[in-house]
């Protein structure tokens, strides 16, 4: 251990908590290495490897869980589940309370796995969904054309009309399986839809957090890929505001949660207009034009965040204005659908960290100024909060079945 860094002084009680653990699980390695020769092994940059032992950075679970393993194997034992849970109960706490940017670039990183992963998953459920909708049409072209066989029998053989009619069944037999295999390709149809319509939300939050990545690490000083954020068009005039910024519209009905926004999503690049209920917001986007993005909790009295956001997206002069829903209600499966089925872009849960969302919001009111004026490109056949004008202007089209 002699050759790590100190932990850093300035660490809360979760996050040195956290490093503590993993300092111990990293002496535990045998023969005992440096920081230097581990990181090679896992083809980590030395400094990475440092900040995670430091405290200053936390890791991916996926590190932790490398980690575990090379232990078990040098020690010729696994890891029991009550150290796992132990350590994911630790590292869990860590990311929650840790606020950097580096923090906020971990989150950006880790959604746009997951959105890649589920972008590639639907991909491939649409390629096994096309070659079984394939096979029943080629099923149901062969039972049209041995139909046709039989009522071309039918008409050519009228003088044997009894001995045919012995086939009946057959052909009774042969439209009750038609009919079914329509009722599948049907089915199919709609499945097929619904994961490409998955496929092609996934691939546009991928484009999204690529975007809100490159911003965040921009601010923590890294930019690995030598990526630069897409310099904002000139902004016109006459926006509404008389200083040719974008609006960043903030609804919540908490006071205290009003002025702690404002206070995180206060910068030089746009202006921040907040108001305390979904009918305030919607007259707020009544009375403006310049809004770029709108920050809406979930949790409100009278309209909330799920309606207020129905009613921006009925409505086709504001449809195109992304949504980031800010909840306390949880991040499980069930919510965040719903979130995305309302029509937003983003789903961000209380306590968050306010460089995460900083860098969600710059990055969309960059692609705001880069594209405003662009006339929107929606497919006839696509819902609009899929490709919203200026934040996806996507000439993709959902696949038509043949």
């Amino acid at each position: 251990m002699g050759n790590l860094q100190p932990l850093s002084p300035d660490l809360n009680e979760e996050c040195r908590a956290f490093a503590e653990a993993l300092r111990s699980l990293f002496a535990g390695l045998w023969p005992a290495v440096s920081v230097r020769r581990y990181s090679s092994r896992r083809h980590l940059s030395p400094g990475a490897l440092s900040r995670y032992l430091s405290g200053q950075r936390i890791p991916s679970w996926q590190f932790v869980q490398d980690l575990l393993t090379d232990v078990g194997a040098d020690r010729g034992s696994v890891a029991t589940p009550e150290t796992i849970e132990l350590l994911r109960s630790l590292h869990t706490a860590a990311q929650e309370t840790s606020a950097s940017v580096g923090h906020a670039v971990q989150q950006l990183q880790f959604q746009l796995a997951e959105a890649d992963r589920l972008s590639r998953r639907s991909a491939a459920h649409s390629d096994v969904l096309g070659d079984a909708l394939l096979d029943k049409n080629h099923r149901i072209a062969d039972l049209e054309l041995r139909l046709n066989q039989l009522e071309s029998d039918w008409a050519r053989e009228r003088a044997r009309a009894d001995e045919i009619a012995l086939y009946s069944g057959d052909h009774a037999d042969l439209l009750l399986e038609k009919q079914h295999l329509e009722k599948e390709v049907a089915r199919l149809e709609n499945e097929l839809g619904e994961a490409l319509r998955r496929q092609l939300a996934a691939e546009a939050r991928c484009e999204l957090l690529e975007r809100q990545l490159v911003v965040a690490e921009q601010q923590a000083g890294e930019d690995p890929l030598g990526i630069e954020a897409p310099a904002p068009a000139p902004t016109p005039t006459g926006t509404g505001t008389g200083t040719g910024r974008p609006r960043v519209l903030v609804v919540d009905d908490q006071p205290a949660n009003l002025v702690a926004l404002e206070a995180v999503l206060a910068a030089a690049d746009w202006d921040v207009l907040a108001v305390a209920s979904g009918p305030d917001a919607l007259k707020a986007l009544l009375q403006h034009n310049d809004i770029a993005v709108i920050v809406l909790d979930v949790q409100m009295p009278g309209m909330d965040g799920y309606a207020t956001a129905a009613q921006i997206k009925s409505r086709a002069q504001t449809r195109d204005i992304p949504i980031i829903f800010v909840t306390a209600i949880g991040a499980d499966p069930e919510n965040t659908l719903r979130g995305y089925d309302a029509g937003a872009v983003d789903f961000i849960v209380k306590p968050f960290d306010p460089w995460l969302l900083r860098a969600k919001v710059t990055a969309l009111t960059g692609m705001y100024l880069s594209y405003r004026g662009t006339p929107r490109a929606v497919p006839p056949d696509q819902p609009a909060h899929t490709a919203t004008g200026w934040l996806l202007p996507s000439t993709r089209r959902p696949h038509q079945p043949s």
